[in-house]
């Protein structure tokens, strides 16, 4: 898809009006000798945004001026150079060519009618970064002026005299504008409460005044209801102001991309598909980061040269694909390629290399886990650094802004010789989310809404124990049970009959919070935490419920970390890794297989995992197990077709195979035994104990 320039024109041109006299103030600053450091830094990064925002947009002329303005800046930060009135004058000559260029953009003149930057003057940008100063200030260089057609002047009608339908707006003050309304929006829930409380008190008063009270609480209960639609549409509609099309970040990427393969040699075709989809301002300046890193990863790591391509039977052009949907609240946003994909023993290597595991460590992992060792920092497969990747921090990067900063979700895929996919799941907006108020041990705590499934009342006596974990089997899943209050070391409320469970989730991947009480739930503007507290690992912000009273607000993907693993039952001890049997489980729900795979590895057996029927067969194929577990409810392939073709297959003719399922009707036991399974184990009635022994009673 080609890019069309001419769309961004427009945002170039009002970035740059936000740079330039920033620009112009920073060299007054110089001129009078009050800049410090960071006050050429800010110098040096309005000349880079220019550069890189130009550049992209093919601005040739204002490219090069913002380079060798960039230049002399770099050598002003880095102490090279000392400021004289030599220097400021030609980085004010500069900033009157930028502003000249921009200037006739502004006026509609088209990208390829722009004048070559003025050769002189960059020369002397660049000569005086290496301290080729010139013995005199230069004068000003005189800039032609440039002619752009337009049709004569004539005194248009005072009636025709129209401003534009269009302002544009600092992004800052856009910002306070979306945090004062989270100031008023906690004022106005605290205007419920009152409400309320007015209703609790009239029923304490004399019977001949509750009359005239009653009358006024429901005038005040009106008004505010009013002002609840009110404010709800204001919150709509500030949030709207700061959206933008992901085309924004989408299409230079593309651009990029084909460029990116032109210098390495590659052919690709880049594909962009939901360009249209909505993301927060602030979302979509985090993400573009990242984006490049999966892109130069994907172009330098992933897709082969075109006769590697064709060695392996591929087309000789790589595809790159990259597209977002939205899905609820969220905003999912995936690259993929049909490269090479990652090898696991070369991620197994470099990561024992580099010393970022353990050998122990490395050997417990699944393959998903050894995938995702690429995410730590320091590492890299590459063997040489090159300007695309190698240094072993992009990855790191991506995993830190999406997951830490964004809080979002980023997910992995990969199939030697097939590709690679990265899916990152985002909140629409950063600003402000739905926000569920709990309490726990006396303490008031956040959840953001994405992240919660639900909300259940449950019976103590309905959880089980699976390899010494409290567990809920919720809708055929089990889901890990974790009291939030011993998780934060707060006081535990006193044991009762039933518990109230906050369920939340992160990709399928799913956790039962016992909490005290349900609070409310609002609209709140999320706060970053402040620095001192950024260590904290289970807290990603703050809100506020009102008169200065900050609530924490909790981080989900830490708190899933935090409990994935179960802890060994005590006493028990593993045989040695050459004489583990060897298990394959199959499931669709990450919790069950998680479980599954703790009880299992708690007896010794060496497990892996499978999420359906069809990958399942795939495993089961490539490499002999000495027995199968598997679930009967499974998109692709079911349990019951699984079990039939493994039973087709000369390796799996006398292996065991269990049925692990919440199906409990005789019919349904009478078709697992049919299709030729060994056991049948209904997950309602689930007890670690009774897997096992099944287990070992047919293993032998």
């Amino acid at each position: 898809m080609a890019l069309d320039i001419r769309r961004f024109i427009q945002r170039f041109v009002e970035e740059a009006a936000d740079h330039l006299p920033r620009l112009r103030e920073g060299i007054t600053a110089l001129e009078q000798g009050n800049a410090d450091r960071e006050h050429v830094n800010e110098l040096f990064r309005a000349a880079h945004t220019l550069k890189g925002s130009s550049r992209m947009l093919k601005l040739v002329p204002i490219t090069a001026l913002a380079h060798s303005t960039e230049e002399l800046l770099s050598a002003l930060r880095e102490d090279t150079l000392t400021v004289t009135p030599e220097i400021t004058s030609l980085l004010n000559q500069a900033v009157d060519g930028l502003s000249d260029l921009v200037g006739q953009l502004a006026d509609g003149a088209p990208a390829e009618a722009l004048p070559d930057a003025d050769a002189v003057l960059c020369s002397a940008l660049e000569n005086a970064a290496h301290g080729q100063l010139p013995v005199q200030p230069s004068a000003p260089t005189p800039v032609a002026p440039t002619t752009v057609s337009r049709a004569p002047a004539s005194p248009a009608p005072e009636s025709e005299l129209r401003l534009s339908d269009t302002v544009r707006v600092r992004l800052n003050r856009l910002d306070d504008v979306i945090r004062l309304m989270g100031e008023v929006l906690s004022g106005h829930h605290h205007l419920h409460s009152l409400v309320d409380q007015a209703r609790e008190l009239s029923a304490t008063l004399p019977v001949d005044q509750q009359a005239p009270f009653q009358a006024f609480h429901r005038e005040l209960k009106d008004s505010v209801l009013t002002h609840d639609s009110l404010m709800s549409d204001l919150h709509d509609r500030a949030l709207q102001m700061r959206m933008l099309p992901l085309s924004v970040v989408f299409d230079p990427l593309a651009q990029m991309s084909r460029e990116l393969a032109q210098s390495l040699g590659k052919q690709v075709d880049c594909r962009v598909r939901g360009s249209e989809i909505e993301l927060d301002r602030q979302m979509i300046d985090r993400l573009s980061d990242p984006l490049i890193h999966l892109l130069r990863n994907a172009l330098d790591h992933g897709l082969e040269t075109p006769s590697e391509r064709q060695a392996a039977g591929k087309p000789p052009r790589g595809q790159l694909v990259i597209q977002a949907w939205q899905d609820a609240g969220w905003v999912v946003v995936e690259m993929h390629d049909d490269g090479a994909g990652i090898a696991l023993e070369a991620v197994r290597q470099k990561a024992l290399a580099k010393q970022l595991i353990s050998e122990e460590q490395l050997n417990a992992l699944s393959e998903q886990e050894t995938l995702e060792l690429i995410f730590l920092p320091g590492f890299s497969t590459k063997s040489m650094i090159t300007d695309f990747s190698g240094r072993g921090v992009g990855m790191d990067v991506v995993k830190r802004t999406v997951v830490d900063e964004l809080n979002g979700d980023l997910q992995l895929a990969s199939t030697r010789g097939h590709g690679t996919r990265f899916t990152l799941r985002l909140p629409l907006s950063l600003a402000m989310m739905r926000v569920l108020l709990v309490s726990v041990g006396g303490v008031n705590l956040g959840v953001t809404a994405p992240y919660v499934s639900e909300l259940v009342e449950c019976s103590t006596a309905s959880f089980i124990d699976a390899a010494g974990q409290r567990t809920l089997i919720l809708r055929n899943e089990f889901v890990p049970v974790v009291s939030l209050a011993h998780l934060l070391e707060l006081p535990a409320a006193s044991a009762t009959d039933t518990t109230l469970l906050l369920v939340v989730h992160q990709r399928h991947q799913k956790l039962a919070l016992i909490i005290d009480s349900l609070i409310d739930e609002r609209d709140m503007v999320i706060k970053p935490l402040p620095g001192h507290l950024r260590h904290l690992p289970l807290v990603s912000g703050m809100v506020s419920m009102g008169r200065n009273a900050l609530v924490s607000l909790l981080h989900v993907p830490a708190l899933l970390e935090a409990t994935r693993r179960s802890v060994l039952p005590s006493g028990i001890e593993r045989p040695s890794a050459t004489s583990a049997q060897r298990i394959l489980v199959v499931d669709d729900s990450l919790n069950t297989r998680e479980i599954e795979k703790d009880v299992l590895e708690a007896w010794g057996y060496q497990v892996t995992l499978a999420e359906n029927g069809r990958d399942g067969l795939a495993k089961a194929l490539a490499e002999p197990f000495d027995a199968v577990l598997t679930d009967v409810e499974m998109p692709v392939m079911d349990g019951f077709a699984l079990t039939a073709q493994l039973r087709e297959n000369e390796v799996y003719r006398h292996r065991p195979i269990i049925i692990i399922t919440s199906r409990e009707k005789e019919a349904d036991r009478r078709r697992g035994i049919e299709v030729g399974a060994d056991a049948y184990i209904v997950k309602g009635s689930f007890d670690q104990n009774n897997l096992v022994e099944t287990l070992q009673a047919l293993l032998g």
